[in-house]
């Protein structure tokens, strides 16, 4: 039977899991005894993943989410696999120590981001108006 809080509770921990995989490969890329091949690979595949860019765009029909769907876990399981084990493990704890780690927030921060925001579409309603 067809389930739609559990298909949303299976796609939230697989998300999570591909975060966690995209952090310890890039501990992995980071980390010194990783051969220079592979880190190669490792900054390619972390790269895409944080990347906003698709090699596939997603506003072409079923094709455009392939990338996502099919691409970025092969090129992560690909760079698993490759990984020296013993390096993967430390990573893997690196990864699970930094998700777990609380982040520090900053209000004021926030605010200057909404305050430039604010400021660049004032800017930009204004150089409209004037043209």
């Amino acid at each position: 039977m067809f389930s739609l809080s559990r298909l949303t509770s299976r796609l939230q921990r697989w998300a999570r899991q591909l975060k966690r995989d995209v952090m310890t490969l890039w501990c992995c890329a980071r980390h010194p005894d990783t051969p220079w091949w592979l880190r190669g690979l490792l900054v390619c595949v972390v790269a895409y993943a944080l990347s906003p860019i698709d090699l596939i765009p997603d506003f072409i029909p079923v094709l455009g989410y392939l990338d996502d769907l099919l691409l970025l876990p092969l090129g992560i399981w690909l760079a698993i696999c490759l990984m020296p084990p013993a390096i993967l493990s430390e990573c893997r704890a690196q990864a699970l120590d930094w998700e777990n780690t609380p982040r520090p927030n900053s209000r004021a921060g926030a605010a200057a981001v909404v305050l430039i925001w604010v400021l660049a579409a004032s800017a930009l309603a204004y150089w409209l108006s004037e043209a």
